[in-house]
């Protein structure tokens, strides 16, 4: 074989592996930006929606406690959080009724404010029943369930078309501490997305008569993917203004490189109507 006939035949190979060559990185290039555009392309990954949330001070940020209102007691509240990674705000309004000692009405209505910078919007309202069947006894903790419903109320980005839900709540104090533990279930009715589990844990440290230190580890497996997307721990304080008005402040931090990143937290919640004080009169012989 010629010499000339070689070179021909070698610039032919290298000419062919260089087409192959493009043609694998215009494929791995195509592949690449499809999956990217497929992912951002659904915000709600980031989006952790609220759901039912408890009305202070009957709980730790998300997680509920086994107490209830007292009967024909009604609370009020009004919640700000605001979002880091990604940066979206939340007001969160909700009410309590006490049907009962151990039955408590629960309604939270979420209102998001710039998310992805343009979006607002309610999310789905939730409503719940808590029911304590358990008081708390020397060993035992207080034992209460939790059922939920959400009507499909909000906008289609923060929306799941409604949902069911319930789970446990389980309540123990010792010492100046009281623990609260959460698992909770939800199950939506918008296609193509997966039931939602909680497991949430909350502290109290009663610090004065009037006020607490409080901490929670929350941690969820959202309607989005079927694996844990947030595991966040939640530091606060919450202080008795008066006999019946709560205001809370606190800052939760992402554990797990989740979304968000950080949020700083904000509540105020009033209990009605205000418990009478029975005042001692004091009498002279």
């Amino acid at each position: 074989m010629s010499k000339r006939l070689r070179q021909v035949r070698s610039k032919k190979r290298e000419g062919g592996n260089n087409k192959d060559r493009k043609i694998h990185f215009i494929t791995a290039f195509i592949f690449c930006f499809s999956f990217l555009a497929s992912y951002l392309s659904l915000p709600a990954y980031a989006f952790d929606i609220k759901g039912l949330q408890p009305l202070p001070p009957y709980g730790v940020f998300s997680t509920f406690s086994a107490e209830s209102l007292k009967q024909n007691k009604i609370g009020l509240g009004l919640g700000f959080e605001k979002s880091y990674g990604p940066n979206f705000n939340r007001t969160i309004f909700q009410f309590a009724y006490g049907l009962h000692d151990r039955f408590e009405l629960n309604m939270t209505l979420p209102y998001v404010l710039g998310w992805q910078n343009r979006v607002d919007g309610f999310e789905d309202v939730s409503f719940g029943i808590k029911h304590r069947i358990m008081d708390e006894g020397t060993v035992v903790p207080a034992v209460a369930y939790i059922l939920t419903v959400s009507p499909p109320s909000g906008k289609d980005e923060f929306s799941t078309d409604g949902g069911l839900g319930g789970g446990l709540v389980l309540t123990k104090k010792v010492g100046p501490f009281k623990g609260h533990l959460n698992a909770l279930y939800s199950s939506p009715q918008k296609e193509g997305l997966k039931d939602e589990y909680l497991l949430n844990i909350g502290t109290e440290l009663a610090v004065a008569h009037n006020s607490k230190v409080l901490a929670e580890l929350a941690g969820r497996k959202n309607y989005f993917k079927n694996k844990i997307d947030l595991l966040e721990w939640r530091l606060g304080y919450r202080i008795a203004t008066t006999d019946y008005l709560y205001t809370t402040i606190g800052v939760g931090f992402d554990i797990k490189n989740r979304n968000p990143d950080y949020r700083l937290l904000f509540s105020v919640s009033v209990i009605l109507p205000r418990e009478k004080r029975k005042m001692q009169r004091m009498y002279e012989e």
